[in-house]
């Protein structure tokens, strides 16, 4: 995996954390992008989603998601204590509030490994924040091939979820970026090439204004003696 290119100024520039949304349909390589984003730039913290699905074997409750029931679910959504929610195939799936507002208060980013529904959800409560990349795989023979290789889903299992990539990759016009992962590596280094991007932008970085306003002073200060 490509490392990380650190873009950002070393000075102490107060900036706003962003939301980082990616989607893809189940396969395409989301969940791979954003576990290598997390390993190699701490300034990411992972929002783990509440959801009903059972545990696969490789899955640790906690990290990968927390397994709850359905009635846990009905009381944190009728609650509102989650961001966004959503069913897809058959399961539900939700961003706990707390955590994720806790984040962006401290200024940190988020990152959301989330399907279109819940990628819409976000973008409705908090546009300015988000940034959304879409993952496709370069062919759909491809996408059946990596599922029957993950080996953690049932024949049945594995045609639902061909069959609802169709409604997931149809969804690919509501986000900002597009990334066809034919080459896991250079599907990660164009991510983080727009993480970059978006971490420079001025409107992340109110901490401009008094970097600049600082900078005129010194300015002054100079053509005065």
């Amino acid at each position: 995996m490509r490392p990380l290119v650190d873009t950002e100024s070393p000075l102490p520039i107060a900036r706003r954390g962003l939301m980082l949304v990616i989607s893809s349909p189940s396969g395409a390589g989301k969940s791979t992008i954003a576990r290598s984003l997390l390993e190699q730039d701490n300034r990411f913290s992972l929002s783990v989603s509440v959801t009903t699905r059972k545990r696969r074997p490789s899955e640790i409750d906690g990290v990968h998601y927390h397994f709850i029931t359905h009635d846990e679910f009905d009381r944190l959504r009728n609650g509102d204590a989650l961001l966004e929610w959503a069913e897809v195939h058959g399961n539900f799936y939700g961003t706990p509030r707390e955590a994720a507002e806790k984040a962006m208060r401290e200024g940190r980013d988020m990152l959301f490994d989330i399907d279109w529904q819940g990628a819409r959800q976000l973008q409705d409560q908090a546009k300015a924040d988000i940034v959304s990349i879409f993952i496709l795989p370069p062919s759909m023979a491809e996408l059946r091939s990596r599922l029957n290789r993950r080996a953690e889903d049932s024949a049945e299992s594995i045609n639902m979820r061909l069959r609802n990539a169709k409604v997931e990759i149809e969804r690919w016009r509501d986000y900002e970026y597009v990334v066809i992962n034919d080459d896991l590596d250079r599907a990660f280094a164009a991510v983080l090439s727009i993480v970059n991007a978006e971490r420079l932008r001025r409107d992340r970085r109110p901490g401009l204004f008094d970097f600049t306003a600082d900078l005129l002073e010194q300015a002054e200060r100079l053509m005065e003696e």
